[in-house]
């Protein structure tokens, strides 16, 4: 399997790029500010109702009123 970052643009001055499967709301956009480095790379964001996968690792979605 080919990297993301061998297949998409390189962008002059990009923070960093994401390749998602749901268009990201602003609040979205400044989770993955935190989570990103400010490197240019492209990063793959896939996300259903239970799990996110960044960079093919799997996050589950669980609200705070849920965490021990």
């Amino acid at each position: 399997m080919r990297d993301i970052n061998d297949i998409m643009p390189k962008i002059h001055n990009m923070k960093w790029g994401a390749l998602m499967n749901r268009p990201p709301t602003h609040t979205r956009i400044e989770e993955m500010d935190k989570i990103f480095p400010d490197n240019g790379r492209w990063h793959t964001v896939f996300e259903d109702d239970e799990l996110i996968s960044i960079d093919g690792k799997h996050v589950r979605k669980k609200s705070t009123d849920k965490w021990t």
